[in-house]
């Protein structure tokens, strides 16, 4: 088995620009500069090439779905885009299959509506932007919705608020899985401060 720690983060057309962009760059300043052991971070897409976010900036997907590698964290970004992806049968199917196959789920703003959408957040607690958390309630009634959380952390799921939290939720990550001086120095690396209320959560 690898000892790489793999994280791929989800590109999609009209996906969120920061809640891609900011958690890539938590996420690969600690892979690049801080990390002790193997972190890849990689692109992953329906298919490898360009994609546009909301805004018109255009990602590219490293990789495609179908030939990435397994992953141990999935970063699942919201925007317009997952107003289609929560009806998608086959994107919520392969979002079943990761979380069986042990892959960590962490979705940024709307992304968790997704993840309601394919069940995944049934009985649990978790967050999503501010102006979608009646929305997550509906789509799934048993979700406990956290309303003040940044993020909220339930082990094989770690949800976030809206665009910006996803910058906290990727440094929780690097803490999660680096320890807390990792975090320490990706944050002052950044030069980020988190924000002085609601900057953290777990069930």
């Amino acid at each position: 088995m690898s000892d790489t720690l793999t994280i791929g983060v989800l590109l999609f057309e009209d996906v969120e620009e920061l809640d891609v962009v900011g958690p890539w760059e938590v996420l690969g300043f600690w892979a690049a500069h801080i990390a002790s052991s193997p972190v890849q971070v990689l692109a992953v897409g329906p298919e490898a090439g360009v994609v546009r976010g909301s805004k018109g900036l255009g990602l590219v997907a490293d990789r495609a779905l179908a030939d990435a590698p397994p992953l141990d964290v999935l970063v699942h970004p919201g925007g317009n885009g997952t107003r289609a992806l929560v009806k998608d049968a086959a994107h919520l199917e392969w979002l079943r299959s990761l979380r069986e196959q042990g892959t960590v789920l962490a979705s940024v703003c709307t992304g968790s509506l997704v993840l309601a959408a394919a069940g995944l957040l049934a009985g649990r607690p978790a967050t999503t932007h501010r102006d979608y958390l009646d929305k997550l309630a509906t789509t799934d009634p048993s979700v406990d919705v956290r309303t003040r959380e940044r993020y909220v952390d339930d082990g094989d799921i770690v949800t976030s608020a809206g665009v910006s939290a996803g910058i906290d939720m990727a440094l929780h990550l690097v803490t999660r899985y680096g320890g807390s001086e990792a975090g320490e120095l990706t944050r002052a690396g950044i030069q980020y401060e988190a924000p002085e209320s609601g900057a953290g959560g777990g069930s």
